[in-house]
């Protein structure tokens, strides 16, 4: 065993399966994907530290326990049309494309954008589309999704997004208050999404996702 699959299975026991990650399909797709691939050349080093690894630009790839606490709460199924907000380099997409049928992957930063593409396709991924677009703005061309997985945090969800679930579809999404982020799971009744509690997580607010602000005289 080489010694980043030595440290894979080591992040799936020591990070993923104590925090209630308890779907297999999650933890077999963790221990498959080889996090190393999906990371700035710089990073590859310290790819299985347990924190959010900065990709540059602010951006974050998000710890393994927040990653697949909340691919786990999604409850995704086979047959299932996902939207990855804020893929970076590939690796959410790469999880969830064990998972799923297919992935539609966005990703705002061209240079990431490209080189998820690259990585994913070296890495014989065929079912995810990545997409250079907003992340604000999502992908309403491919919709309605089953489940959106917004990969950072976020003040409020456009209602653009939440307009791209399906009926019965989920949404993950890390909500941040304070010094605190709450990662919350939406379901989609009626056309109107209801949040429920997930777990305490954090991560840098992604681009597009701040609260209006209203301003008064």
């Amino acid at each position: 065993m080489s010694d980043f699959a030595m440290r894979r299975t080591m992040m799936v026991d020591t990070q993923v399966r104590p925090n209630d990650v308890t779907k297999f399909p999650v933890i077999e797709a963790m221990l498959a994907v080889p996090m190393e691939d999906f990371v700035p050349a710089s990073r590859r080093a310290v790819a299985y530290t347990g924190e959010n690894l900065d990709l540059g630009g602010g951006r974050v790839l998000l710890e393994p326990r927040t990653l697949g606490k909340m691919i786990d709460m999604l409850d995704l199924q086979p047959d299932d049309l996902v939207l990855d907000l804020g893929c970076g380099y590939g690796y959410s997409a790469a999880v969830l494309a064990r998972l799923v049928q297919t992935v539609v992957a966005i990703e705002e930063n061209a240079e990431m954008a490209a080189e998820s593409e690259r990585r994913l396709s070296e890495a014989g991924v065929f079912n995810v589309a990545v997409l250079n677009a907003p992340l604000a703005q999502g992908a309403p061309r491919q919709a309605p999704y089953d489940a959106i997985l917004i990969n950072g945090g976020v003040e409020e969800v456009p209602p653009a997004i939440l307009a791209q679930l399906k009926e019965g579809g989920r949404i993950a999404a890390l909500f941040l208050e304070g010094a605190l982020g709450v990662v919350r799971i939406g379901h989609c009744f009626g056309g109107r999404v209801v949040w429920r509690y997930g777990f305490n997580a954090g991560a840098p607010l992604l681009p597009g996702f701040q609260r209006a602000r209203s301003f008064s005289l």
